[in-house]
């Protein structure tokens, strides 16, 4: 029998040019050219940029911002993978299906769901007007969006380990006496930490890039929106110079995010690769 990869040479070339073709037009074309842009004016111009006002506020934000969502989605999705795994009851498809609700709609909407609940027209709106809590506008509102559009992605990632590996030891170690914590952080945790940072890796690159939902419940004020508002804002008033010097950036941490998962990958099989005598 013929194997797949035993097709006749052109197929087999004109595809891997076609993919190739692709993730150069759509992936390093773009990026080279943000790099080149951002370093045109010299490394004197390209740090300037960068440590302008509008741009430190809106790192140091995107920082806090991602320093606030992945911890949450973190403790959310373990629960989440614990709870879908490890417990038998009515409505586990249902509960899957709403943890992947952010994934299938339109960010912007999440956004608008913030602002129809805290907003001033909104249903909290009145409430929380009248005992001085500001939401909207302010960086509870980013954190809430930014959590909104990322939490689907450690829970994604852990169910499936989580069910692949079964539950055999985790009943072992309670026929030997051990209590819920010792069951988690001795037995457990060693088998599903690599999938654990694996999903922090992902909600940190999402929660750092998001536009459409903090777009939404941030506003246009230069003192409260994220890195990726910021370029928005300075590519709609010709600040072109710091608006590709602060996407290089962003690229940069895309870069170390990608350059961390590829580690932790390489990390996670090594162990399994039978090394020759």
């Amino acid at each position: 029998m013929k194997r797949a990869s035993s097709d006749h040479w052109l197929a087999r070339y004109l595809l891997i040019g076609i993919v190739f073709a692709f993730v150069f037009f759509f992936l390093i074309f773009p990026v080279c050219v943000v790099v080149i842009e951002a370093l045109r004016g010299g490394l004197a111009l390209y740090w300037s940029a960068l440590t302008a006002p509008h741009s430190l506020s809106a790192i140091r934000l995107t920082l806090l911002v991602a320093v606030a969502v992945v911890p949450l989605n973190t403790a959310f999705g373990i629960c989440a993978a614990w709870a879908v795994t490890h417990f038998k009851f009515r409505g586990k498809a249902l509960l899957v299906s709403l943890i992947e609700i952010p994934l299938w709609v339109s960010p912007v909407i999440g956004g608008l769901i913030f602002a129809l609940l805290f907003g001033q027209q909104g249903f909290f709106g009145p409430w929380l007007d009248a005992h001085g809590i500001q939401i909207m506008f302010a960086y509870p509102a980013i954190v809430l969006a930014t959590a909104f559009v990322t939490f689907p992605f450690v829970a994604r990632g852990l169910i499936p380990l989580m069910q692949s590996q079964g539950s055999a030891e985790e009943e072992a170690a309670l026929t030997l006496g051990a209590n819920g914590w010792q069951l988690f952080w001795r037995v457990t945790f060693p088998k599903i930490k690599w999938g654990i940072l694996y999903g922090m890796i992902l909600c940190n690159a999402r929660a750092m890039g998001e536009f459409g939902a903090v777009s939404v419940v941030a506003g246009s004020v230069d003192d409260r929106i994220t890195m990726p508002l910021q370029i928005e804002q300075y590519f709609l008033n010709f600040g072109l110079r710091e608006a590709f010097a602060l996407a290089s950036l962003l690229l940069l941490l895309s870069a170390v995010t990608l350059a961390v998962k590829i580690a932790l990958e390489w990390r996670r099989l090594a162990p399994n690769i039978v090394r020759p005598h």
